[in-house]
């Protein structure tokens, strides 16, 4: 996802709105159009990043206290399990709502279009 479609706050503390909006620069103008997200879907996401957030955390302090490297790379392989597992909850979510959304107003192309480039910067 680009910059201009965050799911979460900076933390869990920060009321999430069920509805966001972000821009899509086309070849032939500019459209806005609404995502909408439910309260409880971001709130379990702002929760799982809050909590990779806290682990990353607790990595720096590993590499600051001088940790075996082995511990560290664990504790790494951990977050991207992690982060993994938060992109495929959106992904699911972006499937399942904001694609059948755009089928049912005609907007499918352009939703797929955004997709594949998003997965194309997201996989290797």
């Amino acid at each position: 996802m680009n910059g201009s479609n965050r799911l979460t706050p900076e933390s869990s503390s920060v009321s999430v709105t069920p509805e966001h909006l972000h821009s899509h620069d086309l070849e032939d103008g500019h459209i806005v159009h609404s995502h909408i997200h439910s309260e409880e879907s971001l709130r379990r996401i702002v929760n799982r990043l809050s909590r990779i957030e806290g682990h990353i955390r607790g990595i720096k302090t590993m590499v600051q206290q001088n940790s075996p490297c082995p511990d560290v790379l664990l504790q790494i392989a951990a977050v991207r399990g992690a982060l993994d597992k938060v992109a495929r909850i959106v992904l699911d979510e972006h499937l399942t709502d904001c694609i059948a959304r755009a089928a049912k107003e005609g907007d499918i192309e352009l939703e797929i279009k955004q997709l594949k480039a998003a997965l194309d910067r997201f996989m290797p």
